[in-house]
């Protein structure tokens, strides 16, 4: 299968977080926006470069992005080495779990992180502020957007 110079943009959102963020970074036409779970290897091979987008839950991956990964990793194993990828992690108070676990599984496939992890934190630590809808910032989804351009261009000139 040949690769394109996409963008794929993998999301899960539970709260609408994630999926408003992951939205804002994929605006570019080069960019393919897919759920975590509607992810095959055929989409991983084809794509230049990745952008994951996902909750911290647990102070882990969110189990949908997990899951995406437990059921595509081998089948790509040493067809992607090399491509560039960034992360955007929403997360209640921290976010560090899920973009240390991110990172360990990211270093097997052997990818490329090109940007700092973007962690945005939405500082809910009740029950209810956990579960509840969220909406990111208009300077977050800037932040996001840029990003997502970014990545694009860089895969575009053939910087990464």
């Amino acid at each position: 299968m040949n690769k394109d110079p996409s963008l794929l943009v993998i999301w899960h959102s539970r709260t609408g977080a994630s999926e408003q963020m992951a939205c804002a970074a994929a605006e570019r036409d080069a960019a393919r926006l897919i759920r975590a779970q509607d992810v095959t290897s055929e989409d991983l091979l084809r794509a230049a470069g990745y952008l994951f987008v996902c909750p911290e839950n647990l102070a882990a991956l969110s189990g949908a992005m997990k899951e995406m990964f437990d059921a595509q990793y081998y089948s790509v194993l040493g067809q992607i080495e090399g491509r560039p990828y960034a992360s955007i992690i929403a997360a209640g108070s921290d976010g560090d779990g899920a973009q240390r676990q991110l990172d360990r599984i990211l270093t097997g496939w052997r990818l490329k992180r090109v940007s700092d992890p973007m962690i945005v934190n939405f500082s809910a630590q009740t029950p209810e502020q956990i579960m509840a809808k969220k909406s990111p910032s208009d300077k977050v989804l800037r932040d996001c957007r840029e990003l997502g351009n970014s990545m694009v261009e860089g895969l575009l000139i053939g910087v990464f």
